[in-house]
């Protein structure tokens, strides 16, 4: 193995082990690559992960070897490193790294972290949940052209309301929009939206764009997944890599871009050179909160229909007005 690298990253020592270590097999990148890469992106990264708690995906063999997640800071950790208190949905604690600044990015990167699962909210303010995340998941048999469609249409409806939302690649099939948010709601009331959200796309465009949760009622459409609005959920962060051979980028994009992108084509041997060019596509976001009453009306109309409550994933305490969790197809023969 080579020799340890130590960096000055704004004054703060951080000490990268084994730099030539492989991380990435198609093009060979190394451990110390991937940290040039998160240095080069810095801006941008920071502008959007800043100041939030992260689940580290760990890779020490770098991608495609033995991985889990990390919510947890080792015990022994540098006197600087930030960590903040994060829950899991039935309430156990644990002390997580905070996005503080680029050398508790670098850090973790040392211990083979790829990239970066991101709470919605900032660490000194957990109380307020200041992102919607409205994630495109692509069911089998759907192609990118159809998520693209979706985006665009998701877009539109958006639009509508007076909300603008920003778009990024998730580093593999499907695409995320993100909504900046004014301070004022907590994570129970973005899911709500999203929920909402979902159940009028599928309403509009019923062929295309699906609000099931049940993956036997999806179809070959693209599911709008509600659930990662949930309290204590993490969504894959903007400029993090994927831990894929070709080292794949979860990227922020124009919206002017989305037509002609290939996802696989940003990675972290092309993102950097794209950033110096273009500059961040999401400049600016977190300057224009959003407003998410529009969509709480929406979800406050729903439920005065007669809807129950989307479900909820298998891991949260039942909660008030959910529907039974059973598939519909077990439901039928009890």
């Amino acid at each position: 193995m080579s020799e340890a690298v130590t960096l000055d990253v704004d004054g703060t020592e951080v000490t990268v082990s084994s730099p030539d270590k492989v991380f990435f097999a198609e093009r060979g990148e190394t451990k110390l690559d991937l940290v040039r890469y998160y240095q080069a992106v810095a801006g941008p990264l920071l502008a959007t992960l800043g100041g939030r708690p992260l689940l580290m995906e760990r890779y020490p063999q770098g991608a495609g070897g033995k991985s889990w997640y990390q919510k947890r800071v080792p015990k022994s950790v540098p006197d600087w490193l930030r960590t903040t208190v994060v829950s899991t949905p039935n309430g156990t604690t644990s002390d997580a790294l905070v996005a503080a600044d680029l050398a508790h990015v670098l850090w973790a990167v040392n211990l083979g972290c790829l990239g970066f699962h991101v709470w919605p909210y900032h660490a000194d303010r957990p109380e307020v949940t200041d992102e919607l995340r409205i994630d495109l998941d692509p069911s089998p048999g759907v192609t990118f052209d159809q998520v693209r469609e979706a985006a665009v249409l998701t877009r539109e409806l958006l639009g509508t309301l007076g909300i603008e939302p920003h778009l990024k690649t998730t580093g593999s099939r499907g695409l995320h929009l993100y909504v900046a948010l004014e301070p004022r709601w907590d994570s129970y009331e973005v899911r709500a939206a999203a929920v909402a959200l979902a159940r009028e796309l599928e309403r509009r465009h019923p062929a295309l764009v699906t609000a099931q949760w049940w993956k036997e009622e999806r179809g070959a459409r693209v599911f709008v997944d509600f659930n990662q609005n949930a309290p204590h959920k993490t969504v894959f962060g903007a400029w993090c890599v994927r831990p894929r051979a070709g080292a794949q980028v979860s990227t922020p994009i124009g919206w002017d871009e989305l037509a002609d992108i290939d996802p696989a084509e940003l990675t972290i041997a092309t993102v950097p050179a794209r950033v110096a060019e273009r500059g961040d596509p999401w400049a600016g976001m977190s300057e224009r909160p959003q407003s998410l009453e529009p969509l709480l009306e929406w979800s406050r109309r729903d439920l005065a229909s007669g809807l129950m409550d989307a479900p909820w994933p298998p891991v949260y305490p039942k909660q008030p007005g959910e529907p039974p969790r059973v598939a519909p197809s077990r439901a039928k023969r009890t």
